[in-house]
Parts: structure tokens; sequence; C-alpha cells
């Protein structure tokens, strides 16, 4: 488990993709003859502190991206109102064409030639979804929501509460901007939803981690979706809803030898 004080915590650059995505940014702690990309995708609700994660990459040799969500902290615009990964590509998108850190004017210009997504929870359907995209080579999930049907399902966990965009605004002020509408689009299973892409999702690029007592996600969701894609999951007996830092630094030869492949 990564433990940092803000003492301790890297200084990160920050940008802002497309005038509304605030995302903070490292890049490589040494040099590499191909420029590879890590981008992170947080769960939700959560506090953004994936800060010594992002450092941990990057003494990897990759350049790390960790975004906020449209509508979600930092970032401009209504959560939700797209979907979630459409922000992951957007930055893709912009790398090329060069980004500023806010603090002190520098100018950077990133051409990948190789792009990778992590996500964990909620931030595990971005991961996945960005899959499809042919830009993208590889991609981690961890504990992901692989089938909002769980919304449906789930009695005890705090997404049951029927006010759940309401409790998001008295639990997190501002911090995401959620309408009961837009929250309400995960339940047509049609918006933001893994399981209705399993006949495109290439097995090769996708990589997932679960627990079998996880409490928020149930594990079977993630091993029928793995069943019906062929893609691996690495099912571990305990560990409840893991954090996708004790993942990424505990199976770190794993995921890198798997972004390494051909």
């Amino acid at each position: 488990m990564v433990r940092a004080t803000f003492a301790t915590m890297p200084r990160m650059f920050r940008t802002r993709f497309k005038r509304e995505i605030v995302a903070e940014f490292l890049p490589p702690a040494r040099r590499s003859s191909r420029k590879r990309v890590i981008v992170l995708c947080d769960g939700m609700p959560s506090m953004p502190r994936k800060q010594p994660l992002a450092d941990f990459i990057a003494h990897q040799g990759y350049w790390v991206f960790y975004p906020r969500y449209r509508g979600a902290w930092e970032s401009d615009g209504e959560f939700l109102q797209k979907s979630p990964h459409l922000d992951i590509l957007e930055i893709i998108d912009s790398l090329p064409r060069g980004f500023r850190d806010a603090a002190f004017g520098k100018t950077f210009a990133l051409s990948p030639d190789e792009v990778f997504v992590i996500g964990g929870s909620f931030g595990g359907p971005a991961a996945i979804l960005c899959s499809l995209d042919p830009r993208v080579k590889r991609v981690v999930a961890n504990c992901p929501v692989v089938d909002w049907s769980i919304l449906r399902a789930s009695e005890k966990t705090e997404t049951s509460n029927p006010s759940y965009a309401a409790y998001i605004r008295e639990a997190f002020g501002h911090g995401y901007r959620l309408s009961a509408k837009n929250w309400n689009k995960l339940y047509t299973g049609k918006f933001y939803n893994p399981i209705q892409h399993v006949g495109e999702v290439n097995p090769d690029k996708v990589m997932m981690f679960h627990a079998r007592d996880d409490p928020h996600v149930p594990w079977r969701t993630v091993a029928r979706f793995a069943r019906l894609t062929g893609a691996p999951l690495k099912l571990l007996a305990r560990g409840g809803h893991l954090k996708t830092e004790y993942v990424v630094q505990h199976y770190w030869p794993r995921i890198h030898k798997f972004f390494a492949a051909p």
C-alpha cells in the first residue's frame, strides 16, 4: 500500500485539456527511446490522491497523466454528461498538439509510441472502453464495474441510495457536479457500460484484477465478463475493494510484461 504525506508527495505538473479537463502529469524519470504513456482513471466517489502512484509509474520510464473527469474536482463541466472514457480519449487526442504547465507556463508536446490506461472501480469501465480505441495498446482494470446492473441488485451499498446524486452533493459538495438525470443514465445499461461491448473487446488488450470478498463490485460479474471476453482475470481470495496503488505496485512486473508484449 502506498503511504505518503504532503511533504513527501511528488510535485506534479498541471495542465488543462480541451479547456475543461484538468490533469496532473509527470514526464518519465529517466530517458527512454520510446515515448510510453499511462493514463490513470480514478474511482468515484474518491479523493484525488494517486500522486504517489503517478511518481512510481514515472520512475518506471513512463509519462503519466492523472486527469479529473469532466464535472469532477478541478475540471469544468457536468459529471456524466458524457461517458468518462471520452475524456481520456480526448486527452490522448491532445497530446501531440502540445500542452502547458499551468504553474510556470512550460510547454510540452508528446507523440506517444504507446498508450496504456489503468483504471480502478468506477475508472475500470473507462479503461476497458478505451481499449476499443486502436491508439490504446493495453489497459489494466482493477475491481472494475463491468455491468451497471449491479446498481439495481445492490441493497446495502451507498449506490443503492435512491437519491444518490443528492447524497454526492451533500457528502462531496462541488467535488462532483452530478445531477440525478446524469446518474440515472447508468441504470439504462447502455451508458458507460462494458458489458454492452463484450463482442468488441480484444482480450489481448485487457488485464483485470479483482477479489472475491469485494463488498462493492460483485466478483461474479467480473468473472462472467472475463469468461465472455476471454480477457485474463487475476482473482484474489481476499483483499476487499483492492486499491489500484496496491495492485499496480505489487503486480508491476506482471503488468509491465503485459504492456511490453508485442
